[in-house]
């Protein structure tokens, strides 16, 4: 559980709770302080100029430079990659930094990446752009068609790429089917398990290659920092033939072949020793030491979020104003048995619906909810509230929305770890604004226009 175990721990199987308080760290051996120091360092003090040497050519593993590693995000490093089954792990100063670095990582000019079209609107605007201008092409396909995944594949593929809940359709990978495909081809599916969190949901355990999280989020849990992190789990053959950029000689340090060198943790040795330092999108030992505050009571703020969402969704089903619900862990979605079988212990905390009422209804909600809170974050322990077509998937056209699952009337909720009565009662208040408003309520269901 910590880099250098006793006999007894190598033969005991701690639990998810456990490592989330322990795993990758014992007390500091020069003071004995039990937290996790922060290392607020910019560089560190070489024992010589042999082992400085041997370090820049990465003969040696040991602290350079806190662009490259810091002590306090090595910690949290080690620690989601235990949580999350993989090999190893490397943390930047954002979600779509990590998920920017993971690529770049594998892809060069004249590749081609298959995404799921149900993706966070950064992403989607990341993805669009940002690979545009890496010359990368790229193909949207309905997540729910294995098929689609399957006809989208070419010569110069290089990664599929989904979320294991969609934001914010609710959506839920089929992630064992979609590795499946993958793998045929020889190619690593990557998945964003930023609404699921590892204690929810480990896609690692059912085939993916690598996994990114926005730990801005549920990790952080508390709306302080923003900080990402990149799970390989270490299986993937990147000396296939078709993955150059990781296998073959690096320019950047001498010739070194990074997958043949370093094996298991080639790609992130290649990650962190060339597009973490090259990038330079650090994650600062400040917010590592609050993503490891917000670790240690992972498992505990997930119980109560996912009971929670599952009690509003349940109250918004139900409700008149309200329709297309997208929980995934109500009996009546279309991805519960999808829940059932990656989500056992709940379907996360973020989901959507439509509001009476279109674009002014949904607008109406949120002026008459106090509450909840409205602004463009999730994971929070707090409640919280967007309207998706007006802010965080503006930039997108009509098809891309409609492909996200965007309605001019949907709503975003961010269920938080409130007294559930209480979020209920809020969310009355607002549709009530929009009854008023509106001139609705005559006790029909409406759906969003």
């Amino acid at each position: 559980m910590t880099d250098k175990p006793s006999r007894v721990e190598e033969d005991h199987a701690f639990g998810f709770e456990t490592r989330q308080l322990h795993a990758g760290q014992r007390p500091d051996p020069n003071t004995g302080a039990r937290a996790v120091p922060i290392f607020q360092t910019t560089s560190y003090v070489f024992e010589d100029p042999e082992s400085a040497a041997a370090y820049f050519n990465l003969q040696e593993y040991g602290n350079t430079y806190s662009r490259i590693m810091n002590p306090t995000v090595a910690v949290f490093e080690e620690r989601v990659a235990n949580l999350e089954g993989g090999a190893g792990a490397v943390a930047f100063a954002s979600g779509i930094a990590a998920q920017a670095g993971a690529l770049f990582t594998l892809l060069e000019p004249g590749d081609h990446v298959v995404s799921s079209a149900a993706l966070y609107g950064g992403t989607v605007n990341q993805f669009k752009h940002w690979l545009r201008k890496m010359n990368v092409e790229l193909t949207w396909v309905d997540p729910d068609d294995p098929s689609a995944w399957e006809n989208a594949v070419r010569s110069n593929t290089k990664a599929f790429f989904g979320e294991t809940i969609g934001n914010p359709a609710g959506n839920v990978l089929d992630i064992e089917t979609l590795a499946g495909i993958a793998h045929s081809h020889e190619l690593p599916l990557i998945v964003d398990n930023t609404f699921a969190t590892p204690y929810l949901c480990r896609p690692i355990d059912w085939g993916a290659d690598i996994v990114i999280h926005s730990a801005t989020k549920f990790i952080g849990g508390h709306g302080t920092s923003i900080g990402g992190v990149v799970v390989e789990a270490g299986t993937f053959n990147w000396s296939n033939g078709r993955f150059g950029v990781v296998a073959e000689p690096s320019p950047a340090y001498h010739g070194l072949q990074f997958h043949e060198t370093f094996g298991t943790y080639g790609y992130l040795m290649k990650l962190r020793a060339e597009t973490l330092r090259d990038l330079g999108a650090a994650l600062s030992p400040f917010n590592a030491f609050l993503f490891l505050q917000g670790l240690e009571t992972l498992s505990l703020r997930m119980e109560r979020h996912v009971s929670n969402a599952l009690a509003v969704a349940s109250f918004l089903e139900g409700h008149e104003l309200a329709s297309n619900v997208t929980y995934p862990g109500l009996p009546s979605s279309r991805y519960r048995p999808l829940a059932d079988k990656y989500l056992p212990l709940g379907a996360g905390a973020v989901f959507s619906f439509d509001c009476a009422g279109g674009r002014d209804g949904g607008q109406d909600l949120i002026r008459g909810v106090s509450l909840w809170s409205h602004l463009a974050n999730v994971g929070d322990a707090k409640s919280l509230i967007i309207h998706p077509a007006s802010t965080t998937h503006r930039q997108l056209g009509d098809d891309e929305l409609r492909a996200a699952g965007v309605g001019p009337g949907t709503v975003r909720l961010s269920v938080g770890t409130e007294s559930v009565e209480d979020l209920i009662w809020d969310l009355q208040q607002g549709f009530a604004l929009v009854a008023a408003t509106a001139g609705a309520g005559s006790g029909r269901k409406a759906a969003a226009s």
